[in-house]
Formats: structure tokens, C-alpha cells, sequence
């Protein structure tokens, strides 16, 4: 039988969208962050720019620069340029804290979301993060930049002890110390002056003194469009090792009551307001106070210690496609499909110059909810606690995802006793592996 006109059916002339080009600038541990590449991958072509030949990133990228140094503002612009002329980029996307400011003025050469340097120069520096926050009086902690410690004892008889001393530079809490006198200011002041890292700025004057906020403290992960701030992984975090304020687990929960805490949504926003935080991704930190929410900090990048990927697993809203969108000046989506929680959990040992003789997990008997065990140091690493050790002093993690908050700690808790580990201390200090 003949088709009719009505019959005939049209052939369908499909035509693909090519995937944004995404260049992403160095990527961190691979036990840390594998996570975002793996969600990006599929829906960008990614070229990232490296220091060495990149290794287990090659499942996830179409192409790579290696540079001397992705720590160099100039060299990484000229790169991106000469990229740019070949292969068009329509967004550039950084997760790491040294490097964010560099990223930012690459994306400043090429005309590209997130390319404003003083934005991202607010977040980077406490200190203008601290003024800018003042300047629209946003609540946060009252802070003061001071240069000896004589002008700290100064400043800590006026705000009253206790109070936080805080590296102006660092971030995951590095250097930050709680003191309650004159005489424990003055023992812990070098601690806070001197701990830096290999890619952090100098700053000539670098130590906050801070009032201290007595509370509990969370974590928010936000994508940023057009200035529209839209939250996608609430944390509240795990401190240890007091005075010291070392990170040691941060738990997620889909149903946590603070995502509808209106007083905070509007802190947020705000915080967001007073350093003009126009595109990008930001995961700020706030002290729940008797007084209200006020602001810690504010980072100009994707949480670290696995937070994003906690919200990953307990509301499916996925970071990674957040990021890339927001940095290619796309709206993100972030469409929750699941609602439990997840948890997770950093190990130490317990003295300093511990040379680990062995180190492993004994998986017999652990609970479904038991989502990694993953080892971060190996047998003949020595390594120390915090403070000494802070977060490279870490020798395994564990995440938990489970239905309650409850059936997550008590996972992280059987993860903590299939920790097996032995070692011996040294009487010469080593080196902490990093």
C-alpha cells in the first residue's frame, strides 16, 4: 500500500550539541577530588592545565597543558590564550585554594564568568572578607589585623578572651587557634603567625585577631549566577584537637532543619551581597551563635574534605555540574532526588614522629552504610597529630551514607575500630608526609 502524505513521516534531523569547552587548572588528590571529575566528564571537554604529566585524570579529560608552575598568573593567562585561539574555552574552573586567584584572572583575560580578581580577592584575603562584611554589617565575628604580638595582647584586652588567632591566608582552619589569656596568646602566637603552606600569599601583616563566637559550625556550598546565590550542601562540622580547630568529620543531612532556617538563608545571601560575589561557587563558613548565624569565611571555591561529595551522596544535587555550569555562564541544576544523610570521618595517630609500621582496614562484619575506607598513607610514612600533623597528619578517611544521622555515626564508629594501624616513634623529627 501506497503512503499517503499524512503517512509519511519526516526523517528526523538531529543535530548535537557540542559539550562546552571547560578548562579546568590543576586538580588536588585524587582521593579527594576524582569525585567532581568523574560528574563533569560526561557533559564537558576538558582541558586542564597541570605542573607534571597527568596520570589518572586521563580518563576524564581530552587535553592538557603541563606547565612549570599553575601557581604563575602570567604564565597560565598566556597559556589560556594560546588555548583559546584554537580551541574556543567557554569556562574556567578551579577547587583549589592556592590556585583560585590565578584562575580568576584567566577568566578576566578571556572575558569568561568568574573573571573579576577583586571578587575572588575578597575571599581570598580574610582581611577584606572581614571588611567587606563589616562595611554592609553582615554578622560575623568582630575582627582586627594586627602585626606583633604585643599588638594582639593589645587587641585581645579589648575584644576580651577568649579569643581566635587567625592566618590571613590559609584556609581548613590552618593556624587557627582558641586562646584564653595573655600568657596562652603569647605561646601560641607563633603557631598562628608561621604555619603557611608552599602556594600561600605573603602578606606582610598576616594574623586576625578574632572575638570568639561560641557555638556550632556549619558549612554551606553554594553555586552563584548572576548574583543568585542558590545553597546545594548544608555541613555541619566536627572540630578536635582544642585549642587547635582541626577539621576531623563533617556530617550531611538531607533533612537537616538549618535548609529552611530563614535567619541564615538571608546571612548567606547577604554575605554574598557585601563582597559583590556575582558567578562562581563559594562554600562558606558560619558559626551558629545564641545571637544568630555570623559569618566565618567565605571561599571562593568547592569545599574540600569531601563535604561536596557528602551532599552528593545525600541529596543526589551533584557540585561538580554546579561548578562547570556557573563557570561556563550556565544556570546550574540542582534538582535533589534522594533525601539521607552521610558522614565522614579523617584518623590520626596518637604522638608525633609516628612512623607507621603498618596500616590497613579489617572490612569483617562493617555495616551497609559503610560507603569508602580509604588509606592516605602507607607503612614507613611518618607523620604526626595535629597540630603538628593538621590535615596532612591524616592517615585514612571513612564515609558513611545511610538513611539517619544516627546510622551514620555508628558506621563512621565501626569504621574507626576496622582502623588498624602500628607504628613507632622517632626521636628525630622527620619530615610530615604530604
Amino acid at each position: 500500500m501506497s503512503e499517503t502524505p499524512e503517512s509519511i513521516v519526516p526523517e528526523l534531523i538531529v543535530e548535537e550539541v557540542e559539550r562546552p569547552h571547560l578548562l579546568v587548572v590543576a586538580t588536588g588528590m585524587r582521593l579527594f577530588r576524582e569525585y567532581i571529575l568523574s560528574s563533569i566528564a560526561p557533559q564537558y571537554r576538558i582541558h586542564m592545565f597541570l605542573h607534571a604529566e597527568p596520570s589518572w585524570e586521563k580518563d576524564y579529560i581530552e587535553g592538557w597543558t603541563v606547565l612549570e608552575s599553575t601557581l604563575e598568573a602570567d604564565a597560565l593567562v598566556e597559556a589560556a590564550k594560546k588555548l583559546h585561539a584554537e580551541q574556543p574555552i567557554d569556562g574556567v574552573l578551579c577547587w583549589d585554594e592556592a590556585r583560585i586567584l590565578q584562575t580568576a584572572h584567566v577568566a578576566e583575560a578571556l572575558g569568561l564568568p568568574g573573571g573579576d580578581v577583586a571578587m575572588i580577592n575578597r575571599c581570598r584575603d580574610k582581611h577584606l572578607t572581614r571588611t567587606a562584611l563589616a562595611e554592609k554589617g553582615v554578622p560575623q565575628p568582630q575582627s582586627i589585623l594586627v602585626d606583633t604580638v604585643d599588638e594582639a595582647l593589645v587587641t585581645a584586652d579589648k575584644l576580651g578572651y577568649p579569643v581566635i588567632l587567625k592566618p590571613r591566608a590559609l584556609a581548613a582552619s590552618l593556624g587557627v587557634v582558641k586562646v584564653n589569656s595573655a600568657e596562652e596568646l603569647r605561646e601560641n602566637w607563633a603557631f598562628a603567625h608561621d604555619t603557611t603552606v608552599p602556594e600561600a600569599p605573603h602578606y606582610d601583616v598576616n594574623v586576625l585577631v578574632e572575638e570568639f563566637a561560641d557555638g556550632y559550625e556549619i558549612s554551606i556550598d553554594a553555586a552563584v549566577f548572576h548574583g543568585q546565590v542558590t545553597p546545594f550542601c548544608l555541613a555541619r562540622k566536627e572540630i578536635g584537637y582544642p585549642p587547635y580547630a582541626e577539621e576531623v568529620g563533617h556530617f550531611v543531612d538531607a533533612h537537616d532543619p538549618l535548609l529552611v532556617d530563614e535567619q541564615l538563608m538571608q546571612v548567606l545571601v547577604d554575605a554574598h551581597a557585601a563582597i559583590a560575589f556575582t558567578d562562581g561557587v563559594t562554600h562558606t563558613e558560619i558559626m551558629m551563635t545564641a545571637d544568630g548565624p555570623k559569618v566565618i569565611e567565605i571561599n571562593a571555591r568547592i569545599g574540600g574534605d569531601m563535604i561536596p561529595y557528602l551532599g552528593l551522596q545525600a541529596t543526589g544535587a551533584d557540585p561538580g555540574l554546579a561548578a562547570a555550569a556557573v563557570a561556563c555562564g550556565r544556570t546550574p541544576e540542582l534538582v535533589p532526588d534522594r533525601t539521607v544523610a552521610g558522614g565522614v570521618r579523617f584518623f590520626y595517630v596518637d604522638e608525633n614522629n609516628t612512623v607507621l609500621d603498618g596500616v590497613e582496614w579489617d572490612e569483617t562484619d562493617l555495616p551497609a552504610t559503610i560507603d569508602k575506607l580509604v588509606l592516605l598513607m602507607a607503612p614507613g610514612q611518618t607523620t604526626s597529630p595535629p597540630p603538628e600533623g593538621t590535615l596532612w597528619g591524616r592517615i585514612a578517611y571513612a564515609t558513611a551514607v545511610a538513611p539517619t544521622l544516627d546510622e551514620c555515626r555508628a558506621g563512621l564508629d565501626a569504621a574507626e575500630k576496622a582502623l588498624r594501624w602500628s607504628g613507632h616513634v622517632v626521636t628525630e623529627p622527620k619530615e610530615p608526609a604530604s
